[in-house]
């Protein structure tokens, strides 16, 4: 079972992660708000994996991943986007994470992801 971080400036869709996160078997230590949140609850909490969304008020996800990836160079991160952000996934993936997952969620791809990363 993995420890995971749920960050999203919406509140709904950290609901919905973490049903789909605890539906998969794993266990959801801490939900940020945004990049800056993620990243000090990132050093606390040390999860296992971070699901990050990309665009967030204070500090978004490609910043995020970076100062995540800089702390812990072995950080698990999954990015989660809506459709038309190719350009910021390319520059959260070249910042350090593994994956992203498109929104709206499919609790397929969430296990599949999860499975990928958490095993």
């Amino acid at each position: 079972m993995a420890r995971i971080l749920v960050t999203d400036d919406a509140a709904f869709m950290r609901m919905q992660l973490k049903d789909m996160i605890t539906k998969a078997g794993h266990e959801v230590v801490g939900e940020a708000e945004n990049g800056e949140v993620a990243v000090q609850k990132y050093k606390d909490l040390k999860p296992d994996l971070v699901t990050m969304d990309i665009t967030m008020p204070v500090m978004d996800g490609v910043q995020a991943v970076r100062e995540i990836k800089a702390f812990d160079p072995n950080a698990t991160v999954i990015m989660c986007s809506a459709m038309g952000q190719q350009q910021m996934v390319v520059e959260a993936i070249q910042a350090g994470a593994k994956d992203f997952l498109v929104k709206p969620f499919s609790p397929d791809r969430i296990t599949e992801a999860l499975q990928k990363f958490c095993s």
